[in-house]
């Protein structure tokens, strides 16, 4: 695990998007994991202004989507399907036919999760899958739990994580209560991650990728057994890592 310790938001989202902007070069036909929420919206922001001023083409690009709000279809102004039309998708070169996000309307939401989970394992796996991290250490949405759950999945949310996107809804109570989310093993398939982390509020979840435990109370800790996960995050939420760390990040 490599870190990368930058000193405004402005510079994480230019690092991350040279790192997707590489895979989109080196793999023009290749599938991208994609994340929603506050964490990657300054990349998404970058990439648009290279494809729309440097021709960075997405045209042949597959993309593959985290997770969504049960309950949510994907004109809901909330919905994670809304949001990667408003902050990418509408903005590139690319077909929206081979752009994925879980359907949070489906009738039967433990039934869509498994044909998501199919997709996953039909498709070759991504270049690089893109994540945020929650306060709990969450990454999708697998919540903290007794044991990881691999397979796509309905996971009821926990109320830090609740609280945390109330910010997005008019009120707590229109927070969804339950996500369909790519499991610990859709995640673990791409070839290399980027976990996105900013703000004081990340500071126990990034220091618990520092140390050898992995712990599903934590489910972040399991990208320790990946061969190519790089966590870009700001000194604040750097400021608990060790000097050490911090040297060779920075």
């Amino acid at each position: 695990m490599k870190f990368i310790i930058q000193d405004n938001k402005e510079q994480i989202a230019y690092t991350a998007a040279d790192l997707v902007e590489d895979a989109v070069r080196q793999h023009p036909t290749g599938i991208l994991g994609l994340a929603t929420g506050s964490s990657p919206v300054g990349t998404y922001k970058e990439l648009i202004r290279r494809h729309r001023k440097e021709g960075l083409d997405f045209s042949r690009i597959t993309t593959i989507n985290l997770d969504e709000y049960v309950g949510l279809d994907e004109f809901h102004e909330q919905s994670y399907r809304h949001f990667m039309n408003h902050n990418l998708f509408d903005h590139l070169n690319i077909n929206k036919k081979n752009t994925y996000v879980p359907r949070g309307d489906a009738l039967n939401p433990e039934e869509e999760a498994r044909h998501y989970e199919e997709l996953i394992r039909r498709l070759e796996p991504a270049r690089i899958q893109v994540l945020g991290i929650g306060v709990n250490g969450h990454i999708g949405f697998n919540e903290p739990a007794e044991d990881f759950t691999v397979p796509t999945h309905v996971v009821t949310l926990t109320r830090d994580t609740i609280e945390s996107n109330a910010r997005f809804f008019d009120s707590p109570m229109d927070v969804p209560k339950q996500a369909i989310t790519m499991g610990v093993g859709g995640i673990l398939r791409a070839q290399r991650i980027l976990l996105i982390a900013t703000g004081e509020g990340k500071q126990q979840a990034v220091k618990a990728l520092e140390d050898g435990r992995i712990l599903p109370s934590n489910p972040s800790t399991i990208l320790k057994v990946h061969p190519d996960v790089i966590v870009l995050c700001d000194r604040a939420a750097a400021a608990l890592l060790d000097e050490r760390t911090v040297r060779q990040a920075e």
